[in-house]
């Protein structure tokens, strides 16, 4: 068993309001840490569960990447996964002075064994860092969002 990639952070902005970002997929350019988003291909105003979204991304080569949002809980919880079996997960927690506490989770524990651990092993390190940046990123825009 592998641990997911993760890493957490304290925004001074209500969870309505980081969740509003993190629901529409227009702003993932917005917060995006890593480098790799460019923009929507495809989205609904507004993500849920079991809504399909397309973002046009780039690593070495522009390729659009389609997802489907595979768990939700408003101003809780959303998650997403593309074709591989690997989760994208934002959770949410209030926090008493009326911000937010938001951990983003790589989850890459429905590959195999095997595969689980070459991605791992290929990704982790980058992805550890673009959650990271993203965290960043995302707690500058809800907090201007919340002001």
């Amino acid at each position: 068993m592998s641990t997911p990639v993760s890493a957490s952070t304290t925004i001074a902005a209500p969870p309505a309001t980081v969740f509003a970002i993190l629901s529409d997929a227009r702003q993932h350019p917005r917060i995006d840490g890593s480098g790799t988003v460019l923009g929507v291909a495809q989205a609904p105003d507004r993500l849920e569960l079991g809504s399909q979204f397309s973002m046009r991304m780039k690593q070495g080569a522009k390729y659009t990447t389609p997802n489907t949002v595979v768990e939700f809980e408003q101003d809780r919880l959303i998650a997403w996964k593309h074709f591989a079996p690997q989760r994208w997960r934002y959770q949410l927690e209030p926090t008493a002075d009326g911000g937010t506490r938001v951990t983003e989770t790589w989850d890459v524990s429905g590959y195999p064994i095997g595969a689980r651990q070459v991605v791992r092993a290929l990704f982790a390190r980058k992805t550890q860092a673009g959650i990271e940046q993203t965290l960043v990123t995302l707690k500058q825009a809800a907090e201007a969002d919340a002001s």
